[in-house]
């Protein structure tokens, strides 16, 4: 059976950048990204700011597909937040655990959630500054103050940015635990947010294993064909080794008739 792979993106995205995942993922992964509200077709739907709005959006879709077979999720960057509070969401509900959670360019939650500024306090100039140091804005006239980049992107930027500030504190309060589940947490070479040390603090975040990998490239290292084949890869190799789920347990077989009246007629255990 194929293992569904939900892919969740950065900040101020769509899905684009996983055009070419469900080719480049290789055999046995169905790519399913899934698309946060108010952008792309999504665009006319409020933004979610917060856990409780993201889990009433995602949450319901994620756990009917939960026991419906082998899955595991994928976030970058804020998608990896998006991902990590899903997963623990579903793990709380008492639904199958994926049998990975992959983060790529995301410090664990208690490394960047002091970092980060408070609802309504980034500005227009913090986040063109935030995207130039991460080489994420587009270098031309069309980007301009004023411009559909300007007036469309931004807005999506800071809800967005307020969500991952929303999801690192409520993961630092949570107090729950470890997640019983894998992790794989990925860098890129040059990214100058998630860094090694940031990607090693997952290590606290899971009772399971945790591999890092470093592939080439800056923050967006989403966009090359290396994550997606090191995800496919991943993915395959925790499915093989993922315990078999526990059997069912098998009804007791009914009594007949018959034998009812005198079964019930025993006296209950320990009495004399």
């Amino acid at each position: 059976m194929d293992v569904r792979l939900y892919c969740f993106a950065h900040a101020g995205a769509g899905v684009s950048s996983f055009g070419r995942w469900q080719q480049l993922c290789g055999p046995g992964i169905d790519v399913v990204p899934l698309l946060l509200p108010g952008r792309g077709r999504r665009r006319r739907e409020p933004r979610a700011t917060d856990r409780d709005g993201l889990l009433g959006d995602l949450l319901g879709p994620l756990a009917d597909a939960a026991d419906q077979g082998p899955y595991a999720l994928y976030g970058h960057s804020l998608g990896g937040m998006v991902a990590y509070t899903l997963t623990r969401a579903l793990l709380d509900a008492g639904l199958p655990a994926p049998a990975l959670l992959a983060v790529g360019a995301c410090p664990a939650p208690h490394l960047a959630a002091a970092r980060t500024t408070g609802p309504g306090q980034t500005t227009d100039g913090d986040l063109l500054s935030l995207l130039g140091a991460l080489d994420g804005a587009p270098d031309t006239p069309l980007t301009g103050p004023g411009s559909v980049w300007h007036r469309t992107v931004l807005p999506v930027l800071r809800d967005d940015l307020e969500l991952a500030r929303a999801l690192r504190a409520a993961a630092v309060d949570d107090g729950a635990g470890p997640l019983p589940v894998p992790v794989l947490a990925v860098g890129g070479r040059v990214d100058p947010v998630a860094g090694p040390a940031a990607l090693d603090g997952w290590r606290q975040w899971t009772s399971g294993r945790l591999v890092r990998r470093t592939l080439p490239g800056d923050h967006f290292f989403v966009r090359g064909p290396e994550l997606p084949r090191l995800i496919g890869r991943a993915c395959r190799v925790a499915h093989r080794i993922a315990p078999a789920p526990a059997p069912a347990p098998t009804p007791a077989p009914a009594l007949s008739p018959g034998l009812r009246p005198a079964v019930e007629a025993l006296p209950a255990a320990g009495h004399r």
